[in-house]
């Protein structure tokens, strides 16, 4: 008898070769069935409410939306879904980010293909799933919490989803005009959101909101971009 392929999962990463890659891996399971793909995070954010997958399998560097922001939004629609991380980015930044929103794990896209569908089965049950490599780093930080501070994930969430859209848009480079477009806002929503951004975080220019959205895992930096 045939296993029926009882989790569901929804794929959302920009590189299309990484996508379809990922599906490949994950159908070829037989308890598994990819019923969604999304190539930014706005769109995954739609098909998570739309579809109500077990799993969504998120890049963090996506156009529109990044991986981050897509992953808190789809917790609040879809609390039952479980949020898998997969990023070429292992730095502690991230990953005390993902841990903090409450995602079933953080995954290393170069090392963790193989053991993607064992990660998708355990986030299915309910439990946690990291990379060994950064399960290790977990557990040596663990020994020595009360040393430890919390990184910018505190103050990230300060600010609610649309600051968080605008701030992404602004810091990737887009004029206002431009980032009321792509969010169908009017420019003085946009500028309003802009002054509540430096009021909230005390910083008071352009390059220092996309320093600090390079920080807060929000946008990623060029150097970053071109990693696939």
């Amino acid at each position: 008898m045939i296993p029926s392929k009882n989790i569901t999962v929804l794929v959302a990463d920009d590189h299309m070769i990484i996508r379809e890659g990922i599906c490949s891996i994950l159908e070829a399971a037989d308890d598994i069935e990819v019923v969604g793909q999304a190539q930014d995070g706005r769109k995954a954010v739609e098909l998570a409410q739309k579809l109500l997958p077990a799993v969504v399998v998120m890049d963090i560097s996506m156009p529109r939306l990044n991986g981050l922001e897509a992953a808190r939004q789809i917790l609040k629609i879809a609390p039952a879904t479980r949020i898998l991380i997969l990023s070429s980015h292992s730095d502690d930044a991230y990953v005390e980010q993902v841990m903090a929103m409450g995602a079933a794990g953080y995954l290393i896209k170069q090392k963790s293909l193989l053991i993607l569908v064992a990660a998708v089965r355990e986030a299915s049950r309910g439990n946690k799933f990291f990379s060994p490599s950064i399960a290790k780093r977990l557990r040596d930080k663990d020994q020595n919490l009360c040393s430890r501070e919390v990184l910018p994930s505190k103050k990230i969430t300060k600010l609610t989803s649309r600051e968080v859209e605008v701030l992404a848009l602004i810091a990737a480079g887009k004029a206002n005009k431009e980032t009321a477009a792509e969010l169908g806002i009017s420019l003085i929503a946009v500028e309003k959101h802009m002054q509540t951004l430096m009021e909230k975080l005390d910083l008071h220019d352009i390059a220092s909101l996309t320093r600090y959205a390079i920080s807060a895992g929000i946008i990623e930096n060029s150097v970053q971009l071109t990693i696939i």
